[in-house]
């Protein structure tokens, strides 16, 4: 039998290889790294030049404190809201997007649409 779990994991790595190819972020402009797991979503503004995370957010940050059940998708959508609130902080306004070899669809597409309404620029 296959083991499907690692065939996937492949997929998503050789689709992340292709759009890195593409991406880089810069001290003015770092890209908004994605990640999605089964349970959590992490998202990470990250300057490509000098291989640093500027800012990042997480579900974990906000669930520890409310300690109330949220659906994963409104949960995505808050935490690129505050990652573009802690963007502000930081004074970043410009991002570009890399959705780290997942589809732009569902808690990804959540993470831009937060993101941008707290005032990021793609």
């Amino acid at each position: 039998m296959r083991n499907l779990h690692k065939e996937k994991k492949q997929r998503i790595s050789r689709r992340h290889k292709r759009v890195r190819t593409k991406i880089s972020g810069t001290k003015q402009i770092p890209r908004l790294s994605v990640y999605r797991s089964l349970r959590h979503i992490y998202a990470q503004l990250i300057d490509d030049d000098k291989n640093v995370t500027l800012v990042s957010a997480s579900d974990l940050d906000f669930k520890k404190s409310k300690k109330v059940k949220i659906k994963k998708i409104n949960a995505a959508k808050e935490v690129g809201s505050l990652l573009a609130e802690k963007a502000k902080k930081a004074k970043i306004e410009k991002v570009v997007f890399d959705r780290g070899g997942f589809q732009y669809h569902g808690r990804v597409k959540a993470v831009a649409d937060g993101a941008r309404e707290g005032g990021l620029k793609f």
